[in-house]
Order: structure tokens, then sequence, then C-alpha cells
């Protein structure tokens, strides 16, 4: 449903509109402010989605040219993530990782039979 509604610009923005027009880029002011106000909702979106900026991120470095692109260890990268977990829980339940780990390792040999 459209709701007709007026809209307050000012000169500039009005002159910057009207310019889009004209260049063929937009059929109307009308939409000019409908692409504003989308491009607006898009980004509130994803500013409230912190993996669409990752995802951004990843796509921007994956087009880097090889020698720029950064190093990546994935031993030592699953290194840091286990001692960061480690230090986490330990400080957030330190008997919730002890029980855990005791588990599984009854899990494991327990499978491996």
């Amino acid at each position: 449903m459209n709701a007709k509604n007026a809209v307050m610009l000012s000169d500039e923005d009005l002159r910057y509109a009207e310019e889009l027009v004209e260049d063929g880029r937009f059929p109307s002011v009308s939409d000019v402010v409908k692409a504003g106000l989308t491009r607006m909702r898009m980004f509130e979106q994803a500013s409230n989605d912190p993996l669409a900026g990752m995802a951004d991120e990843i796509r921007r470095r994956a087009e880097l040219p090889e020698d720029q692109r950064i190093p990546w260890d994935g031993k030592a990268m699953a290194e840091r993530l286990n001692e960061r977990l480690a230090r986490k829980f330990k400080e957030e339940a330190p008997d919730a990782l002890h029980d855990h780990a005791a588990s599984a390792r009854r899990s494991r040999s327990v499978s491996d039979r």
C-alpha cells in the first residue's frame, strides 16, 4: 500500500535528488527518497547482525591479491581459541569445565572399546 505524504527537503538535498533523476538514475524524486530509506533499513539490519559485517570483511579480504592476504595458521588459531575458551569457562564455572572434560574423557574411553 502506498501512502501519499509530503516530505520537506533542504534546497541542497532537493537539487541532488533532481540531478539523480535528470541523470536517469531514478525515475522520480520520490524514488530517490525510497532508495535512501531502503538503504538506511539495510544498514540498520546489517548493523544489528554482526555476522553480516564479518561476511563483508571476509569477502573484502578474499578479493585481495595473494601477497596482501593475512597468513592463517589453523593449528595456532585453534590453540588460541581453546586457551580463550578454557580461561572463560574456568572463570565462569570451574567445576562445569572440569565435569565436562571428565565426561568427554569417559565418552571417548567407552567409544574406543
